[in-house]
């Protein structure tokens, strides 16, 4: 199944979960781990599927390790 996203782009359910392991493999390369980074299944359901990644719940010091890479980053 094919669907459009926000930008009229065409993504598939499989491709959006390609982008999901891109981003997790991303994040713990700078030392961040989100546990429930996932799909969000709602979004892959019905006639016309538009997938989400669900950036899911984090801890307290994930939350604080992920700001410092988002800062750090900001910074250059």
């Amino acid at each position: 199944m094919t669907a459009m996203d926000d930008r009229g782009e065409s993504a598939s359910i499989p491709e959006a979960d390609r982008v999901r392991r891109e981003l997790r493999d991303a994040l713990e390369a700078a030392g961040v781990r989100l546990p429930s980074l996932g799909l969000d299944p709602l979004s892959c359901t019905g006639p016309t599927p538009r997938p989400l990644v669900d950036l899911g719940r984090c801890d307290l010091a994930t939350a604080r390790e992920l700001t410092e890479v988002l800062r750090a980053r900001a910074r250059g």
